[in-house]
Formats: structure tokens, C-alpha cells, sequence
């Protein structure tokens, strides 16, 4: 009898051994950057998601919402599904997002779990943001949304609605899920980098990741008492340094994260980076890809079963559920945005015999861009009979151009797809879109405008790299940094060029036409590059412009107020002006747009002649260093000869 007793309290005792040693298994989904992209591309126009086989493109929501259910059913363990931010800003359709939150609506329907905010979701400022978030709750769609490093102003009213919105659980610091006995805390984090490319989040601030990440993982492991730890982190990874990420550097900073879902670099990674015992994984962007990891429970830690990256194509049917509610969303689009500008989703505007691309390098959709603000801006600023009225430079960066244009199985360039090469931005007036502004510049200020493009675009990456519209330049990338430029040129492709005096003795001003973003950009360019690169906005008569506001180019002037003039509806208008080459009644895109122009190009050299030929004081000061350093090396190589050269020979 006392044997068997001791055999039942053997039994009992090692039960919860037992229970803990169980393996227990989670498949997370994962998804980052998906940036408004419901239809699949390039081009959108092509893509039909109740038929496979038929065409090239690749993403679209409603295919994405198939690979989440086929998962969910496939699977006898619980599934987490998951994105690391930037759900908003990219397409026609987050044109409604204030007024429909089209893209929560759908992240809800498609099962997601939680979310996190990218910097794309402060472009329509805090309380643009806030008008989202409420109408997805006030209609009942509002999904899990963690962020924790989010700070408000303690000062300033602009942000109030947000924080407001924050308090009463709209988007929380974190969560714990349950899943299969397997508590998941998860939290959300703006990375440093995110954080610099959202100006429109002021007075909004974000806390640094590494110390928000190391109290939230304390909080969730502490006092929530969770099993699993996941980041949703809008850090990113970068494939060329990898090591020096901001999410593998988190990872290695904040040791008791088990899973960082990684977003903001758009990062094509198809395996998971290992960090410590940390997992870092980032499903490219555009919802191009979809990540699928499966996790073993093991001794209280994850461990890695499987992992496979689902590309997003046309083998895919996509969800019927979701398929419907996005046509209910084109319509939308087309009465409340393009029918003003008669116009529907997809109006045809052109036909091309190329991909119109964009690349850190002077490009062929670059320079449409360009060319496009310069011809549409003069339409309303250009006086015939004062020629100092008319434009001469248009500046956009690669950072704002989103999308190639591609030719597609058919060559025409829908409403749509054009729109995405330039969606972003809000304007003064709270519409969408950047609007246009205009000022004066001297020349020498345009050469300082240029050497973004070639010092600054080599240090900070694609997104500094600027298109240009009414110049020409050559630059040498072995001088001094900053002072790069060895050529200017001024002039159009139709009349052509003639070389730019960029001395400072040139008084002239160029009027320069940009977006506001772009302008905001040039202006306080000087407080990174120590005050070398200051570019002073100015009106007509030389008077420095404070506001920016003030020099927005204005549509009607017989109107109150100012009449924005929008970056993305003048592409639009300009892609539609061109002219019918063959006769079918529809323009055709320039030839010229195929390739380069030959308007930013670099010549790499090592000749004295071009390291020092018209060389500002910068190149001086380095060559006079440079003179100084080698001849200190020199002197100290003269001292080390002379201390070991060997004496005369001793007579014997």
C-alpha cells in the first residue's frame, strides 16, 4: 500500500514537469510596408485576382487574405498574423483613408492580429491619423495596434487628438495574447531612421527603440509574465551591413526579444537573421511577399522549425470577400477624388513601349517627374511678357518617387498606375498630396543643391538622391566632399544647354520649383552638414522666404486663400499632353524617358587638374591639409632614415 501511494505521488509530481516540457507549436505570419497596395502590380490594370495564370503581376491584398486562410487551415496550431507598419500611403486609395480606413478595414477582414505604426502612418499629420483610427472604430474595424515609443508634446495642442486617441486604448503600448497555453506579449517601435523621414508626425517624438524595447520587454516578461516576446520594430534591416542594422543592433542591445518582426527598409530577406537567440525576419514590401515561420515551444524558448517566404503572384487566386469589398473601394475613389478631374480609376492616359523606372541614379521616371513639375508649375506662375516669371529648375528626390511605371501586357498607363509613381504627402490646406511652391535661388545655391546628389546620397542612401528638371552637371566623386560639382549647365532639352556661372559674383536668380517636402528638405539641409550646405529660399526681389507657406504656388488667384497646386495631379495632366505619335488616340510616352539624358553624371578622376579645378574653399582647405599631413609623413620618413642608414665601414 505505502508503495503504491509514493508510485501516485511520483505520478503527481511530475505532471507539471511533464506539461512544461511540452512542445508546443506557433506559426506567426508576417507582413510589413504593404503601403495601400491592394491591387496587384506593375501595372494595376493587368491585374486579375479571380483568375490565375493570366498575368505577371505580383501582391494584392485579396491574394494575401488567400495565403492567410490556406495557412489557418492547414495548420492544427495556433496562427499569429502580424505587420510591422507602414500599412498606409502609396496608392489611389489611402486618398479616402481619413474618411473610410479602407487599409484597417482590410487588415481586419484579412484576420490580422496586431499592427504596428510605420512613419507613413504620421504623414497625414496627428490628427489625420487620429480620423483614421476612430472611423476604423467607430465602424467596428479597428484591429490590435501597438506602438510604444510614441511622445507627446507636453506644449503643444496638435497632437492632442492622438493623445487622446492613445489613452483610450485606440493604439496601445502593448499586448499579451494567449495562444495554446503560450502567453505573447508583443509591442510595437518607430525606429530612428523612420523617425527622421516623418516631419509631419511634429510635435509627435518618438523614444529610442533600445531603451523603450528594454522596459517593455522588463514589463512583459516581470509583471505580464509572458512566454514569448515578439517586436513589431519599423527599424529595419539592411542587407548590405547587415551587422550594423537597427534591428540586429536591437537584437543585440535587448537580448530578451525572442522575434523581431522587421519593416521600413523594404528589405527583400528571404531567410530569418539569427541575433543572439533573437529572430529577425522582413517580408520585403508591397505585400510582394508574405513570411510564414513556424516556431517550436521548447524548454520555455522559441526555436525555429521552418520558415518559407510565399511570393505573391498570379498562381494565387485571391479571396472573393476581399476582391468585392476593394472594387466597392474603387468606386469610391472615383467619386469622391478623380471625377472632379474627369477621370475614373483607370483612365488611360498614355501608352509607352517601355518600363519607365526609377533608380539611385539619374533615371528615366526621374526625369518624367521632374520635367513634369517644371511644365505644370509654369502653366500658373509664367508670365509670356517676363521671362524671369517662367521656371528654370525643378528639383524631386528619389525618396518620394515610389513606383516604376511598367509597360505591362498592353503599353497603357492607367490613372492608377501613375498616381503610385507619386502618392505620397498632405498638403497646407489638408488635402492630399504635396503642393507646389516656388522661390528663388543663386546660382551658387544651385550647385549646393546639387552636391546632395553627390555627398549627401552616398552617406544617407536612394532616398537623398535628387532628379533634376532645367540642369545639367558633371561631378567628380574623388574630390572634396561637398564640393564635388565641376560643371553646370542651364537650359531645356528642346532648346538646350548653356554652362551656368556658379561663382559668387553671379547675381542672378533662378526661380526653382519643388514640393513642399522637397523644399522643406533643401532648406534645412545646412543643419547636417554643418552649416556648409545652406540653401536660403528667396522671393523675386532677393528677400530670404521664413515660411515656406508663402511661396506655395497658388491655382486661382481670383479665389480667397491659396488654390495647392498638386505634385501628383501635374504628372497626371503631363503624361496626358503628350502627343499621338501613331494615331490610335492616345498619347505615347517620349522616347527620351527610356533612358538617361545625360543631366547628372559622374567623372571620376585623380588628376590634380580635376581635384582642384574650380575648387571652392573646402577643396582648398583639404588640399592644404593634405599638403601638410604628407609632408609631416615626409619629414618623419627623412628623421627614420637618417636614425638607421648605415655608418661607413670600419678600415680592419
Amino acid at each position: 500500500m505505502k508503495t503504491t501511494g509514493r508510485f501516485f505521488l511520483l505520478i503527481i509530481l511530475c505532471v507539471p514537469v511533464a506539461l512544461y516540457a511540452k512542445e508546443r507549436k506557433l506559426t506567426v505570419i508576417h507582413t510589413n510596408d504593404m503601403h495601400s497596395h491592394f491591387l496587384g502590380f506593375p501595372p494595376a490594370i493587368d491585374y486579375t485576382p479571380r483568375v490565375t495564370g493570366d498575368d505577371a503581376t505580383r501582391g494584392g491584398w485579396a491574394r494575401i487574405k488567400t495565403v492567410i486562410t490556406k495557412t489557418k487551415t492547414e495548420r492544427a496550431n495556433p496562427v499569429l498574423v502580424l505587420d510591422a507598419g507602414d500599412f498606409l500611403m502609396g496608392s489611389l486609395f489611402h486618398m479616402v483613408s481619413r474618411e473610410r480606413a479602407m487599409e484597417l478595414r482590410l487588415i481586419r477582414d484579412m484576420g490580422y492580429d496586431v499592427i504596428t505604426l510605420g512613419n507613413h502612418e504620421f504623414d497625414l499629420k496627428p490628427a489625420g491619423l487620429t480620423r483614421i483610427l476612430r472611423t476604423a472604430q467607430q465602424g467596428g474595424f479597428l484591429p490590435t495596434i501597438v506602438s510604444s515609443n510614441v511622445l507627446f508634446s507636453a506644449t503643444d495642442e496638435r497632437d492632442n487628438t492622438l493623445e487622446t486617441a492613445f489613452t483610450a486604448g485606440l493604439v496601445r503600448p502593448y499586448t499579451v495574447m494567449v495562444k495554446d497555453g503560450v502567453r505573447i506579449g508583443l509591442f510595437g517601435i518607430m525606429g530612428k531612421a523612420a523617425a527622421e523621414v516623418a516631419p509631419f508626425a511634429k510635435p509627435v517624438t518618438f523614444g529610442d527603440p533600445v531603451e523603450t524595447a528594454k522596459k517593455m520587454t522588463a514589463l512583459l516578461r516581470d509583471r505580464e509574465k509572458v512566454d514569448l516576446v515578439v517586436c513589431l520594430s519599423h527599424g529595419g534591416v539592411d542587407l548590405e551591413n547587415i551587422s550594423k542594422s537597427e534591428d540586429v543592433k536591437l537584437a543585440r542591445e535587448v537580448p530578451d526579444i525572442d522575434i523581431i518582426i522587421s519593416g521600413h527598409t523594404h528589405t527583400p530577406l528571404p531567410e530569418p537573421v539569427i541575433e543572439g537567440k533573437t529572430i529577425i525576419v522582413q517580408a520585403w514590401c508591397y505585400g510582394l511577399w508574405v513570411g510564414i515561420m513556424d516556431i517550436v515551444i521548447r524548454d520555455g524558448a522559441p526555436v525555429l522549425e521552418k520558415y518559407r517566404m510565399q511570393n505573391i503572384d498570379d498562381t494565387l487566386p485571391g479571396d472573393a470577400g476581399a476582391i468585392a469589398m476593394i472594387n466597392g473601394f474603387k468606386n469610391e475613389i472615383d467619386r469622391m477624388v478623380l471625377a472632379p478631374l474627369g477621370m475614373v480609376f483607370e483612365t488611360i492616359l498614355a501608352h509607352t513601349d517601355f518600363d519607365i523606372i526609377i533608380e539611385e541614379k539619374e533615371s528615366g521616371l526621374g526625369n518624367l517627374v521632374a520635367d513634369a513639375s517644371k511644365w505644370y508649375v509654369n502653366r500658373f506662375v509664367a508670365d509670356p511678357k517676363d521671362p524671369s516669371t517662367r521656371i528654370d529648375v525643378a528639383f524631386d528626390s528619389n525618396g518620394l518617387i515610389r513606383d516604376t511605371v511598367a509597360r505591362g501586357k498592353t503599353g497603357r498607363i492607367a490613372v492608377c498606375d501613375m498616381f503610385n509613381a507619386l502618392p505620397l504627402g498632405i498638403g497646407m490646406d489638408d488635402t492630399m498630396g504635396y503642393p507646389m511652391l516656388t522661390t528663388y535661388l543663386y546660382a551658387w545655391e544651385l550647385k549646393k543643391a546639387l552636391e546632395i546628389l553627390t555627398s549627401i546620397n552616398p552617406i544617407k542612401g536612394y532616398d537623398y538622391f535628387l532628379q533634376i528638371s532645367g540642369l545639367k552637371c558633371a561631378y567628380n566623386p574623388r574630390r572634396m566632399i561637398f564640393d564635388r560639382v565641376t560643371d553646370i549647365q542651364i537650359g531645356n532639352d528642346e532648346e538646350g544647354y548653356r554652362p551656368l556661372d556658379y561663382s559668387n559674383s553671379n547675381k542672378e536668380l533662378y526661380r526653382v520649383t519643388a514640393n513642399i517636402y522637397n523644399a522643406t528638405f533643401l532648406k534645412i539641409v545646412g543643419n547636417f552638414t554643418m552649416g556648409i550646405l545652406t540653401i536660403t529660399p528667396k522671393d523675386r526681389n532677393g528677400k530670404p522666404i521664413e515660411d515656406l507657406t508663402h511661396a506655395l504656388v497658388d491655382a486661382d488667384l481670383n479665389r480667397p486663400g491659396v488654390q495647392e497646386v498638386k505634385q501628383w495631379a501635374g504628372l497626371l495632366e503631363y503624361v496626358r499632353s503628350f502627343k499621338d505619335v501613331n494615331g490610335d488616340g492616345i498619347p505615347d510616352v517620349p522616347e527620351k524617358y527610356r533612358g538617361t539624358l545625360g543631366r547628372i553624371v559622374s567623372e571620376p578622376s585623380l588628376c590634380p587638374v580635376s581635384l582642384l579645378r574650380r575648387g571652392t574653399y573646402l577643396t582648398w582647405i583639404g588640399f592644404a591639409v593634405f599638403v601638410v599631413i604628407a609632408g609631416i609623413f615626409a619629414l618623419i620618413g627623412r628623421l627614420v632614415y637618417r636614425r638607421v642608414k648605415p655608418g661607413k665601414k670600419e678600415k680592419s
